[in-house]
């Protein structure tokens, strides 16, 4: 069982920046395939990808973070990271992290959250 915890949320000002952290149980980051996702929903709205990147160091983002955000791993720390700078109102919403391999459908898992809220 894998276990997944984010932190990092909060409130900040548009145009800010902050950094989440999700720290994984075990040695995930050894596991390969594996791709390691920041996710994220807002109130009313359907859980979206926001970033995503495998264990061959292939990243990719949604358009509308494209140039702000940075998604990296320090597999000495069990850490995945999510970097955000000029952060926007339309950036609120919950964000989780995900673990999972497509060679393996039952690997799927989910942090509990973290709020980011991003207003004046």
């Amino acid at each position: 069982q894998v276990q997944l915890v984010e932190s990092g949320g909060g409130l900040v000002q548009p145009g800010g920046s902050l950094r989440l952290s999700c720290a994984a149980s075990g040695s995930i980051f050894r596991i390969k395939p594996i791709t390691m996702g920041w996710y994220r929903q807002a109130s009313g709205k359907q859980r979206e990808l926001v970033a995503a990147i495998t264990s061959g160091g292939s990243t990719n983002y949604a358009d509308s973070v494209k140039g702000r955000f940075t998604i990296s791993t320090d597999s000495a720390k069990n850490t995945m990271y999510l970097q955000m700078n000029s952060l926007k109102p339309e950036d609120t919403a919950v964000y989780y992290c995900n673990a999972r391999r497509d060679i393996n459908k039952n690997y799927d898992f989910w942090g509990q959250g973290t709020q980011v809220t991003v207003s004046s």
